[in-house]
């Protein structure tokens, strides 16, 4: 089971207790971008292999939105942060870089 610690109420809570939000830090597009551009930002995700930042909502708690820092293949959490946040915090990439030294944060 996925144990997630929430930023803001510090509540570790299990998957079921929140609701997941999809890729974290994608950029919307505006009214100059075109078609193609919202089409991609629609439907293009990244879906790695290994480190990913998603977005979670805490739903049965506090409610507010969060990213979480996991790995796709073994679930392990590297940490969560506020989803205010633009880039993951230097602490978390450090974790991330302890098992994947190449991983870097790409927008």
């Amino acid at each position: 089971m996925l144990i997630l610690t929430c930023p803001y109420c510090g509540i570790a809570a299990e998957e079921t207790e929140l609701h997941a939000g999809g890729e974290a830090h994608l950029k919307r597009v505006g009214p100059e971008g075109d078609d193609a551009a919202f089409e991609d930002y629609l439907f293009r995700r990244s879906n790695p292999k290994g480190p990913h930042l998603e977005r979670w909502r805490h739903s049965h708690g506090c409610g507010k939105w969060f990213i979480a820092a996991r790995d796709t293949v073994t679930l392990r959490v590297y940490g969560t942060y506020p989803a205010q946040t633009t880039q993951p915090p230097a602490q978390i990439v450090e974790k991330i870089r302890e098992t994947h030294p190449d991983w870097s944060f790409d927008q």
